[in-house]
């Protein structure tokens, strides 16, 4: 059947109008959206809605551009923009427990997945083996990529490692679920913060200092941008995202006459060294004074990008295929209980507060969205302690998730 619509320039505006309803609506004071909006995830509804004009042929998610340009052009500036802002020196004076914890959640995702599909292929042998584009080890990387990052990891691991739109479909919807169950969790227990820190025996005076630093930072530098503004935020994001696609066409064909041994590590892509360079641009310029681009909203314009982004891979999805999932599901709650296993067992071990444990863990699976929102569930003051830690997951979340990959393609062939 041919699709209705099929000038990218109508469906990049559909999908405009779908992100606006999305944002609007999540925002309302109205008793019905704030109901809805408490059981469904504004993040889901942004994959979802765009998928309906795929699966009723609407639209050739396909056959459309839309997606190209996002992936191409839009991500490599998102993950620019979100990582510039990253203040290493701060995150180290966060004290060594803090670090341990973001980082001991990065490995819980890292080996809870090969772990995981290790367990249920001895019941499932069907998940393992599949060398085509919708083999669950490639479908699983799009995973860790969003349980170490966020959207932009994850639409990188999809292009890194190939995954076909039916196993990301599925996977999609696994990560989403999973995720903000263990987030519920975590929000129950930031309620009861006091009682567990007592309980362990932590030390949560540092987390008092922490406060007062980032209400001090946040009133020396936050301002409302200007027209100049917006216009440097737009020059570093898509400088940085033209000189990655020019270090992407000198080195891989370069990987390609002289390291063919290497295709099997996702160095003969263009997009692979595309994403690198514009994480590790990022990463420096955060060391530079254009990180103060910062304070007039450099993560939002970035995360504006990440959302057209997250639309246009809605917009390949067939919502028919969710009802595959089930075992899917299974696979990713082991794989988000090894996570949580390890984060509460290594914070009881170092007696490391629990703002640390549920803060470093969310930074990592549910990154910049979410992170904050646990955060603030301790101290509104301390949301911003959030968005830091998940862009450290930003910056490391393409290197680790696609490490992961690499350990998945292994226990599956």
């Amino acid at each position: 059947m041919n699709p209705i619509i099929t000038n990218d320039a109508t469906v990049l505006g559909l999908l405009a109008i779908i992100l606006g309803f999305v944002f609007y609506t999540s925002q309302s004071s109205h008793p019905h959206w704030q109901k809805f909006y408490k059981y469904v995830p504004a993040i889901l509804m942004c994959y979802f809605l765009p998928s309906l004009l795929n699966t009723f042929g609407i639209v050739d998610g396909k056959g459309s551009d839309v997606y190209y340009v996002a992936s191409r052009f839009l991500l490599p500036a998102c993950i620019v923009l979100l990582t510039i802002s990253v203040d290493l020196p701060s995150v180290v004076k966060l004290g060594p427990k803090a670090l341990i914890m973001f980082f001991t959640g990065t490995l819980g995702i890292v080996i809870g997945g090969p772990i995981a599909l290790l367990i249920l292929s001895s019941f499932a042998p069907e998940l393992l083996g599949g060398a085509g584009p919708d083999a669950v080890w490639r479908g699983m990387t799009t995973v860790a990529g969003s349980w170490i990052g966020g959207g932009a990891n994850q639409a990188a691991m999809k292009e890194i490692y190939g995954v076909g739109n039916d196993i990301f479909s599925a996977m999609i919807t696994v990560d989403i679920i999973v995720a903000n169950l263990w987030m519920a969790v975590l929000l129950l227990m930031a309620g009861n913060a006091k009682k567990i820190d007592q309980r362990t025996g932590a030390d949560t005076t540092a987390i008092n200092d922490l406060r007062h630093q980032v209400e001090e930072f946040e009133r020396k530098h936050a301002r409302t941008p200007m027209l100049n503004d917006i216009m440097l935020i737009c020059a570093i994001g898509f400088g940085v995202t033209g000189f990655a696609h020019v270090v992407a066409d000198i080195v891989t064909p370069y990987m390609v006459e002289n390291h063919p041994q290497l295709d099997s590590l996702s160095f003969h892509s263009k997009f692979f060294w595309m994403i690198v360079t514009a994480s590790i641009m990022g990463v420096g310029l955060s060391f530079t004074k254009l990180r103060k681009v910062e304070a007039v909203g450099a993560s939002k314009v970035g995360s504006a990008f990440l959302y057209f982004l997250i639309a246009s891979i809605g917009l390949h999805m067939d919502v028919t295929k969710i009802v595959e999932a089930p075992l899917f599901f299974v696979l990713g709650g082991i794989w988000m209980l090894i996570h949580a296993s390890l984060m509460l067992g290594v914070a009881k071990l170092i007696k490391a507060p629990l703002f640390y444990m549920a803060v470093g863990s969310q930074a990592n699976v549910g990154g910049a969205a979410s992170a904050p929102v646990v955060a603030s569930a301790f101290h509104p003051s301390l949301a911003p302690v959030g968005v830091l830690l998940a862009v450290v997951g930003y910056a490391i979340g393409t290197f680790a998730a696609w490490f992961c990959g690499q350990i998945l393609q292994v226990i599956a062939s």
